[in-house]
């Protein structure tokens, strides 16, 4: 980390802090709801927009900072996001309407969104030696936020009603902004872009595009379970093909669409974290249906199990990251995406016939599995961008997160339907195994590919 180097754990500590307020904000807030529709007066489906504005900004937004970190500096994205989740922190509990609320909530997924690839943008200028077991580190942290934040949204609203889950943050971004300002590395002296090549480089009918194709494609996703939006999924695949049609013909493109046709490591491992993730929030969603109708078990021992499913995560991740800097990415990529399907088939052989507490060691390996996805997939990332354009590539790995986490939703509300009946969850099985074999099949085909070193002049343009 040249002279940072001893200060590298005062580095991770920085950039862990930062990219844990997205998946902990992401999580809190389901045990808030019953709060929030009371004491705004609304339906449901109404105030269902806080958890669904969020991940909507989110998958839209990431990419976009990712990129505008490439060309103003990373270190400026990240304090600049800690900034805009400070904001959202103070102005949520003051917040007169539900609209208010709202756009609050969208600060914090725009900041919390924008501090990630920056995070890991700078991860990757700065930190070489070890790199797996920094990336191993900052999953664990990210993994155990999403495990335990349910928990601590509990807390947090017993204690101080639903406003507490934002003002927590206050502490949080004041360590990290303290921390960061002290331990991150200045951003590299370049020419100061006036507005009009910021805005010429940014291509902004191809955000544009792209935001209007994520947007419209996930409302019609997320519309599945009830009246289909047709019009919002139209509107979403005639943008993304208008965007792909733009980006193609464009000189200074938001994201190079040749990049995916010469760089297959890269597009292998954004579907095989679409999948991965697909499976993960299937499980992590679906769980807590079958604990409680199936065995049916207290909310708070569903709890406990879940948090013991969750936990493999939080301790296989930094094992898994020393092991990528012992042995690279490929075997442990498909040893992870192996333990899915061994997971998933052992899970359909003793479903309904083994003790509870042996049916949660076999999910736990399915949770395994998806931890050595985590991590290996974060390198593999890194290691097939092009240095150049890695906030792109980092936010769009984030954004292929949120696509799994919503098809997962979707497929268990089609799944499950409007009654849960333990046998709907051997179908959900089922999937799992088909989605386990695909990934397999992705990691295969990735490790097949030779590596090529990144050549960034041929895949984007930079005058």
């Amino acid at each position: 980390m040249k002279h940072w180097s001893k200060s590298r754990g005062l580095f991770l500590s920085s950039v862990a802090t930062g990219a844990m307020l997205n998946p902990l904000n992401s999580s809190m807030v389901a045990l808030a709801i019953p709060a929030i529709q009371k004491d705004f007066g609304l339906s449901f489906l109404t105030v269902s927009w806080v958890i669904s504005s969020f991940y909507l900004a989110s998958a839209v937004t990431q990419p976009i900072a990712g990129r505008l970190g490439d060309l103003i500096g990373r270190r400026k994205m990240f304090l600049g996001g800690l900034l805009l989740v400070a904001v959202s922190a103070m102005g949520a509990p003051l917040a007169p309407v539900f609209a208010v609320l709202i756009i609050m909530r969208l600060f914090q997924a725009v900041g919390s969104g924008a501090i990630y690839p920056a995070g890991i943008g700078m991860l990757r200028d700065h930190i070489q030696e070890r790199q797996g077991a920094a990336l191993g580190f900052i999953s664990l942290t990210m993994s155990a936020m999403a495990a335990l934040g349910p928990t601590i949204g509990g807390f947090l609203i017993a204690w101080g009603d639903w406003p507490a889950i934002f003002l927590i943050n206050i502490p949080v971004l004041l360590v990290c902004f303290i921390l960061g300002w002290i331990v991150l590395p200045k951003d590299e002296v370049r020419k100061k872009l006036t507005m009009q090549e910021l805005i010429r480089k940014m291509d902004l009918l191809g955000i544009v595009l792209f935001s209007v194709g994520v947007v419209g494609l996930l409302v019609f996703l997320l519309s599945l379970e009830r009246t289909v939006n047709v019009a919002a999924g139209m509107i979403g695949v005639v943008s993304f093909l208008l965007f792909v049609w733009h980006e193609l013909r464009t000189r200074i493109p938001f994201i190079d669409i040749r990049l995916f046709r010469s760089n297959r490591k890269l597009s292998l491992v954004y579907l095989q974290y679409i999948v991965l993730n697909f499976i993960y929030y299937s499980l992590f969603l679906g769980l807590p249906s079958y604990f409680q109708n199936g065995p049916n078990l207290s909310v708070g021992d569903s709890g406990l199990l879940m948090l013991l499913v969750s936990g493999m995560g939080i301790i296989t991740a930094p094992l898994i990251g020393r092991w990528i800097d012992k042995s690279g990415v490929n075997i442990p990529i498909l040893a992870g995406n192996s333990l899915i399907v061994i997971g998933a088939l052992l899970l359909w052989v003793f479903f309904g016939h083994a003790p509870l507490l042996v049916t949660v060691l076999i999910i736990s390996l399915i949770a395994a599995g998806c931890s050595f996805g985590n991590v290996t997939l974060q390198a593999a990332m890194l290691e097939a961008s092009p240095a150049e354009i890695v906030g792109v590539s980092t936010g769009l790995y984030q954004t292929c997160r949120h696509f799994g986490s919503i098809l997962a939703a979707v497929s268990l509300g089609l799944i499950f339907g409007p009654q849960f009946d333990p046998d709907h969850f051997t179908t959900l099985i089922l999937v799992m195994m088909v989605a386990g074999i695909i990934v397999v099949l992705l990691g295969v085909m990735y490790t097949a590919i030779k590596p090529e070193p990144a050549k960034a002049t041929d895949l984007i343009h930079n005058n």
